[in-house]
């Protein structure tokens, strides 16, 4: 498998978390869960398979893709299909760096995935045409460059108390949630408007986010997991507490994540019907 990441140019590295194609791909599964990361995605399919979004119970497709589409911010994981020969184009926004490209707030995209077009028009698609001609990866990650600063309004961007705001949540226990908020130099209401505009999930879900993510980071390749300490170190009230939250965000409980072994695999992507 062919997998390759742009060294982002100075212009996007406060907006897009990663720009990344990927070749031969060749999953032992055809369904995978994705759990919420505080991201929103422009994803590209380069090889003519169409994508299936599924409902997350009955595992019935109710949602097929073609060319390019959104994932925006999600509150729960999602579940999607996975294919053998995958050749793939994803541009991954930082939680405040998609506004001034979309041009639309945020959380118009909440918990949805939709055809790019409906964001973008057939620009997108004249991309997605422009990105699969080049037979260099580094040509293909030139034209979306040119592109991502080519529909950059610098009027869009947040304020840099949101962004500073964002990262302490990112960086700081969830215990701190209210001393961290509390610390806006504006009012409450204005700052779940700005967060809703610029990262379309509240303050409190993005920070829970970044936690269960946290949590699913150090829990990564572990033998031996005690999830009492884990529930303990990341402020649950008590293990119910954790085991509820885990199981929004997973759909798991945490014993069935490790009887799964999916702590051993990537830690967004969960296989639902591993072969062998």
């Amino acid at each position: 498998m062919i997998f390759e990441k742009q060294t982002l140019p100075k212009s996007l590295e406060a907006f897009i978390e990663s720009i990344f194609y990927f070749k031969g791909f060749q999953p032992d599964h055809s369904i995978e869960r994705v759990v919420p990361t505080g991201h929103l995605f422009i994803i590209f399919e380069l090889d003519g398979i169409e994508r299936n979004t599924f409902d997350n119970q009955t595992l019935v497709v109710n949602k097929t893709f073609k060319n390019v589409w959104i994932s925006g911010m999600h509150k729960n994981y999602l579940s999607i299909s996975a294919h053998q020969d995958s050749e793939m184009f994803v541009i991954q926004f930082k939680p405040t760096g998609s506004f001034p490209f979309l041009h639309v707030p945020v959380h118009q995209l909440n918990d949805k995935v939709i055809a790019a077009q409906e964001v973008f028009g057939d620009e997108i698609v004249a991309l997605r045409g422009q990105i699969l001609k080049p037979k260099t990866v580094n040509k293909k990650f030139d034209i979306a460059t040119k592109w991502l600063q080519d529909r950059f309004d610098d009027a869009k961007i947040p304020e840099e108390a949101l962004v500073v705001l964002l990262k302490q949540l990112q960086e700081n226990h969830l215990s701190t949630h209210a001393t961290i908020v509390e610390t806006y130099p504006k009012t409450q209401k204005h700052l779940i408007n700005q967060f809703k505009k610029y990262c379309g999930l509240t303050p409190k879900v993005l920070h829970r986010i970044f936690r269960f993510n946290q949590i699913l980071q150090q829990i990564h390749t572990q033998q031996k997991i005690a999830w009492s300490q884990i529930a303990y170190q990341f402020g649950y009230t008590d293990q119910s507490h954790f085991i509820k939250e885990f199981n929004e965000f997973s759909g798991f409980n945490p014993q069935e994540f490790i009887e799964a072994d999916h702590h051993n695999g990537a830690p967004n992507f969960f296989p639902l019907d591993k072969q062998g």
